[in-house]
């Protein structure tokens, strides 16, 4: 490092477990963020700060004004400029840390491409919001024997836990019910979203600060698997949980070697957003977002678009269409309705 970039990591040097050696270490280091709501951009926004020389972020999703109450990178701008928030967080984190290599990938995580988007990082960190994409994470990762930190964040609460595969306890094993090998994936309904109950932004910048943390940890060599734990956290309440989660030898995943979501058993084309939306999940289909905008606006509909994605009123529907085939329809929450638009504006 040079003289400038001592004086920039100089306090962060100063601590002891890191010092310039493993300032060093993080420098020549790399990380992948998979989503960038609240939790992503508070944890991305420290990882860049701490000097982490690679960063990827993968988000599927537009900024909202919703999301400016706690989703630290975005600013009003981007709302109004619908910026998908991988390409929002990168512009705004390259402009805090020109260290960093920052890549901001906008693309729904799928088995499909998950080698691709996942490979080649030493950590991976979780900002999702649903627990399917972090049963894909924690399956790859347990496959590859990459490290990752789990992580959720609802209401004023939320909990976090480093996972090293093969030798602390997984995602699988904390949340998955133990039973006959022939079972299926899990499957989770009626839980608590940030659009149902809220959410303090607060609650998600305590659990990335420690998310953040393991993944430093993790990065220098630092965390070891006997010491991994789940912690949770209220802001709300003061209340402060630490717990030892013990590896399974039953599970589906770390002890059976069953990846049922890496393997796609377990992607629906259809998922609920959890605001009052369906998203469409098209597989291989790219669109031509200048052309579709151009067939739409001919036909006297309201669009909207930009590089990444078009936006169509259809009241009381709102249709969101990615370049990469997928689509968010917003004001309803059955299928068979999103289908039925998707297929009348954008095409079977």
């Amino acid at each position: 490092m040079d003289a400038k970039l001592l004086e920039r990591y100089s306090r962060q040097i100063l601590f002891a477990p890191i010092g310039e050696e493993g300032q060093e270490r993080l420098r020549h280091s790399s990380g992948t963020v998979v989503g960038c709501g609240a939790l992503g951009t508070a944890l991305a926004g420290l990882l860049v700060r701490a000097g982490v020389g690679r960063l990827r972020i993968i988000d599927r999703d537009f900024v909202e004004p919703s999301n400016l109450q706690r989703q630290t990178l975005f600013e009003e701008a981007d709302a109004q400029d619908l910026l998908p928030k991988a390409v929002a967080a990168e512009r705004r984190l390259r402009r805090t840390n020109s260290d960093v290599e920052v890549q901001g990938i906008v693309a729904d995580l799928t088995p499909a491409n998950a080698e691709e988007l996942l490979g080649g990082s030493a950590v991976l960190l979780d900002g999702t919001d649903n627990f399917e994409t972090r049963f894909l994470i924690n399956d790859y990762a347990v496959k590859k024997g990459v490290p990752w930190v789990y992580a959720a964040v609802v209401s004023s609460h939320g909990l976090t836990m480093p996972i090293h595969p093969g030798k602390s306890a997984c995602l699988a094993c904390l949340v998955e019910d133990s039973g006959p090998a022939e079972n299926g994936p899990v499957t989770r309904a009626n839980e608590p979203t940030c659009d149902t109950v809220g959410v303090l932004g607060t609650a998600a910048g305590v659990i990335a600060s420690l998310e953040a943390t393991s993944g430093i940890k993790i990065l220098l060599g630092n965390c070891e698997a006997r010491d991994a734990r789940l912690v949770a956290f209220d802001v709300w309440a003061c209340r402060f949980q630490s717990l030892q989660i013990q590896r399974r030898e039953d599970c589906r995943a770390c002890g059976q070697h069953r990846f049922s979501y890496l393997e796609g058993e377990a992607q629906p084309r259809l998922t609920m957003c959890g605001r009052d939306s369906v998203q469409i999940h098209e597989r291989g289909r790219h669109l031509n977002l200048a052309a579709l905008g151009r067939n739409l606006a001919a036909t006297g509909r309201q669009v909207r678009q930009n590089d990444f994605l078009l936006r169509l009123e259809v009241p009381p529907y709102e249709l969101t269409v990615f370049a990469d085939g997928r689509a968010i329809i917003k004001g309803t929450r059955d299928p068979s309705v999103a289908r039925s638009i998707y297929a009348r504006y954008v095409g079977a």
